[in-house]
């Protein structure tokens, strides 16, 4: 099956996720996510002595919400599934090792179809399960699928 090596998952125009294949390349900086967001996503490629001088960043006001996540899938293979706001089943993705996820908006679950090992970064702070609201989704026939 092929594989976008950039594939965003919208509907009416609301990205519920975006996801960045392991075998995504490109030159100099680029970043996917709009200035809006609020957390953002880039992606750097430099030759060897390139230098970014010593900064630090100002401190400007940023917004947190809606929360993000970003998770990076370290090993393993993870069935995300995709909600919109209502809870109504929307689409389903396979990440595998070296894919990466930016979850902006609607729900989202996760199965692991494999032992995995995921980095997540979100706005702190983390509160465990009482950060988030869980939700009775609608079924979806994809959720039949053999995914081994």
């Amino acid at each position: 099956m092929f594989k976008q090596k950039i594939e965003q998952f919208s509907n009416n125009g609301i990205l519920l996720g975006m996801v960045i294949r392991e075998d995504y390349k490109n030159e100099g900086i680029n970043f996917f996510t709009e200035e809006s967001m609020p957390l953002q996503l880039g992606y750097m490629n430099r030759e060897k002595g390139y230098k970014i001088q010593p900064h630090t960043h100002n401190h400007t006001f940023c917004g947190t919400l809606p929360v993000h996540e970003i998770l990076f899938i370290k090993s393993g293979k993870v069935l995300v599934q995709f909600f919109l706001e209502n809870d109504d089943f929307f689409t389903e993705t396979i990440l595998e090792k070296g894919d990466i996820i930016l979850l902006a908006t609607g729900g989202h679950s996760f199965e692991m179809l494999e032992e995995s090992e995921i980095f997540e970064v979100k706005q702190g702070p983390y509160l465990g399960i009482k950060d988030k609201v869980m939700i009775e989704p609608t079924q979806s026939p994809l959720l039949q699928k053999n995914y081994e």
